[in-house]
């Protein structure tokens, strides 16, 4: 499995939100500044990250980016999910593929079952809090 940039670019935009959660609205320059990120890629992921839910805009002088709710409310998995879509390791376990018609002799089928349940157990148990704290050093042994 490979997350794209595209995915990538938004787990650090969200992060950046995360961490200055409490100072209100960022805005798309100060954050690609921060992140080395091209403005205009940022713009392109953070529509995306708008039209999800997951943030909030407002316009003006002041204006920018912020989360919509809480850092521990967002995990990896959400965000990956909204920006690179499915994440299943094979077509044939993505949601709404029609059925293999070879899943009852499917010999591997148990594989790419056991690799999905295993990334979204990563991806669905990491929150943008968990990062924040992992990058202050923070993290709590696991």
């Amino acid at each position: 499995m490979k997350i794209s940039t595209k995915g990538r670019y938004a787990l650090r935009l969200m992060y950046e939100l995360a961490c200055h959660a409490d100072e209100g609205y960022l805005n798309i320059r100060a954050i690609a500044q921060r992140q080395q990120i091209s403005e205009k890629y940022l713009e392109q992921i953070i529509a995306m990250l708008s039209r999800g839910g997951c943030v909030i805009s407002s316009r003006g002088a002041q204006g920018g980016y912020r989360l919509a709710k809480p850092p521990e409310a967002y995990t990896v998995g959400m965000i990956l999910r909204l920006t690179e879509g499915c994440l299943a390791p094979v077509p044939c376990m993505q949601e709404g593929c029609a059925p293999c018609e070879r899943a009852e002799c499917c010999p591997t089928q148990f594989v790419w079952e056991a690799l999905d349940n295993a990334i979204s157990g990563v991806i669905d148990r990491i929150t943008l809090a968990d990062i924040v704290a992992h990058a202050r050093g923070e993290a709590q042994q696991q």
